[in-house]
């Protein structure tokens, strides 16, 4: 095993050991100690990888984004009717949020609050998925039904509200499932066929 290898490794140990204790306690309450302990490593290692907790959170959050975007992705069919393209990228960003809950809630409540770097990562992740919802808005089908890309305000404005509904529903611990329905009639409304 390479050098290489073994920082990658030590790396992923530690994002998931930020994840074990957000999952626990709550990004708020999770200390570098409990990230170490998580990741059954040492503080020295910890260190060597981050500045500090936010860096590691950021970094968390920014991979766990990526996937996210990725999910709702794979999870589009570009030949479906523009209803169920909204639908299937509602239900995986949905089924992404259910796989895990205090994850997305650090996301939405705890970045906007830790100054520049969070704000940087919370700007580009909000670039990328308005560039998302834009590319698979804007395919020959969708076109032909008179469905048209969403500006960035309109996308911006509809992601604002999914993750404030999203958020919402975790902190009130009610069923993320039962958000499906209003959140697709949302974006049908905003993204539908405009004259």
């Amino acid at each position: 095993m390479t050098t290489t290898d073994l920082d990658a490794g030590f790396r992923r140990r530690l994002l998931d050991g930020m994840a074990a204790a957000i999952r626990r306690g709550g990004y708020a309450e999770t200390t570098v100690a409990d990230v170490v302990r998580e990741a059954r490593t040492s503080r020295r290692t910890f260190y060597a990888h981050f500045a500090d907790r936010q860096e590691c959170l950021i970094a968390l959050l920014h991979e766990s984004n990526t996937k996210t975007i990725a999910r709702i992705d794979d999870a589009v069919d570009p030949h479906a009717a523009w209803e169920t393209q909204i639908k299937q990228a509602i239900e995986a960003w949905i089924a992404a949020v259910q796989a895990d809950p205090p994850i997305t809630l650090a996301w939405i409540r705890e970045v906007p609050a830790l100054g520049t770097g969070a704000r940087r990562l919370q700007r580009e992740t909000m670039d990328a998925y308005v560039v998302m919802i834009q590319r698979l808005t804007d395919t020959p089908g969708l076109r032909a039904a008179g469905v048209r890309p969403p500006t960035r305000s309109t996308a911006i404005i509809l992601l604002g509200g999914l993750r404030e509904l999203i958020a919402t529903t975790v902190e009130d611990d009610a069923d993320i499932d039962g958000l499906a329905e209003a959140a697709v009639h949302a974006a049908r409304l905003l993204l539908g066929p405009r004259a």
